[in-house]
């Protein structure tokens, strides 16, 4: 009787979601869904954020621009495979989100990049931006912080499940 108290518990408290679950954000029909950023090393002159939209409308939208009090610049970047070579650039015009589409930002493709930190981003913390749409307009998201090495938004998760590789 006592372990399945203990179990029952425990599953109520991972269900319930804790402190570092990030939230869905909606600006028309732009969907922000699971925003996410790594964290960064104390001095690190910059931090990357990640995040899925959806665009659910029947036009094209564009992430074109985005700001936070945290950095001193916020840019769109995209990181590719040139020839073997890894690269990263800003993406001129920023990024087109398609009537009906769904874009990932991720490590390994387009992501959010704050420039000129002026405080480490710390695991289970969030980090504020707002991001600027073209025809949806403005939007504050909060991402949740996750370890520096992350690849996915664990803490994003629905109800605080942890991703494990």
């Amino acid at each position: 009787m006592g372990r399945i108290f203990v179990y029952t518990a425990v599953i109520l408290f991972l269900c319930a979601g804790g402190p570092g679950h990030a939230e869905d954000v909606t600006l028309g029909a732009i969907k922000i869904s699971a925003p996410w950023a790594r964290a960064t090393p104390k001095g690190a002159p910059v931090g990357g954020g990640y995040m899925t939209i959806t665009n659910t409308g029947k036009m094209p939208d564009r992430l074109i621009a985005g700001a936070s009090p945290l950095s001193s610049r916020f840019e769109i970047h995209e990181m590719s495979m040139d020839n073997g070579v890894m690269k990263m650039r800003p993406v001129a015009g920023g990024v087109e989100i398609a009537a009906g589409a769904t874009v990932k930002f991720e490590p390994s493709g387009y992501h959010l990049m704050f420039v000129g930190l002026k405080a480490p981003f710390v695991r289970g913390e969030h980090v504020t931006a707002t991001l600027q749409f073209e025809k949806a307009g403005k939007v504050n998201v909060s991402f949740i912080v996750e370890g520096m090495g992350a690849q996915t938004g664990e803490s994003s998760m629905p109800h605080g499940m942890q991703h494990k590789p």
